[in-house]
C-alpha cells in the first residue's frame, strides 16, 4: 500500500461506523487513500510510526488516550506527518490543545464531506485549517504566535489523569501504560500536588477543563 501514488492518510477513531464513513468520502478522491484505520490512540501511534503516512485523522476524545496526546506522540514518531483532529466539541481548549500538540487542522464531526477534503488538501500545503464553523479568531491567533495557556502536567501525568477521571485503579493504569501500581501512585500524587486538587470529581472537573477528557466517548 505504500507504493500508492497521492495522499496516504490514517484514520483513527474508535467507532467503526465513523470510520467507514471517513474512507468512503476520501476514497471518492483519486489522489487520497485510506491505508491505516485504528480504534484508539495507542494503536493509532503504533501504526504511524509502521507506515509514516501523510495525513493522519484522529478523533480528539477517546477513552484510553485522548487525541490530543496521541497527536503529541505521532508528532514525535513522524514529524513530517499532518494531523487532523475531529471533534464534537468546539470549547477553546480542545482546539488549543490540539493545536499545541502539533495538530495542522481540527473539524467538527458534524462538518460536511466537501470540509473534510479541503482540509486534507489545505493541511498538505502546509497550511492549518479550522473548521467553518468556529470562531476562526483562534487561528488568527496561532497564526500570530500568540503564546496559549502552558500545562503544568507532563505528557505522562496527563496519560495517568485520564485514566484516573475514567475510573481505572492504579493496577488498571499500570498494566495500560506498562507501569507497576507503585508508580501510579506517584504520578497520581504528584499530578494532584501540582494542580493542588485531591478528590476525583475536581480531578474529573480539571480534566474536562484542560481538554484531556469529556467522558462522553
Amino acid at each position: 500500500m505504500n507504493n500508492l501514488n497521492g495522499i496516504k492518510i490514517i484514520l483513527v477513531d474508535d467507532h467503526k461506523l465513523l470510520r467507514d464513513g471517513l474512507r468512503n468520502i476520501i476514497e471518492q478522491k483519486s489522489n487520497m487513500h485510506v491505508i491505516g484505520e485504528a480504534s484508539d490512540g495507542r494503536e493509532g501511534i503504533k501504526i504511524c510510526s509502521k507506515i509514516s503516512p501523510d495525513v493522519v485523522v484522529i478523533d480528539v476524545a477517546m477513552p484510553g488516550l485522548n487525541g490530543v496526546e496521541a497527536t503529541r506522540q505521532i508528532i514525535k514518531e513522524c514529524p513530517q506527518t499532518k494531523i487532523i483532529g475531529l471533534s464534537m466539541h468546539s470549547s477553546k481548549q480542545f482546539i488549543q490543545g490540539m493545536f499545541k500538540a502539533g495538530a495542522y487542522g481540527y473539524l467538527l464531526k458534524d462538518g460536511d464531506s466537501d470540509e473534510l477534503i479541503t482540509a486534507i488538501t489545505t493541511v498538505m500545503e502546509n497550511k492549518k485549517y479550522l473548521s467553518k464553523d468556529i470562531d476562526q479568531e483562534y487561528l488568527s491567533a496561532l497564526k500570530k504566535g500568540e503564546s496559549i495557556e502552558d500545562v503544568e502536567l507532563s505528557s505522562r501525568e496527563k496519560e495517568v489523569l485520564q485514566l484516573v477521571t475514567e475510573g481505572k485503579s492504579s493496577k488498571e493504569i499500570g498494566e495500560v501504560l506498562f507501569l507497576s501500581s507503585k508508580t501510579v501512585d506517584v504520578h497520581r500524587n504528584n499530578i494532584m500536588k501540582k494542580i493542588d486538587l485531591y478528590t476525583i470529581p475536581e480531578l474529573t472537573k480539571y480534566a474536562i477543563q484542560k481538554g484531556l477528557t469529556t467522558l462522553d466517548f
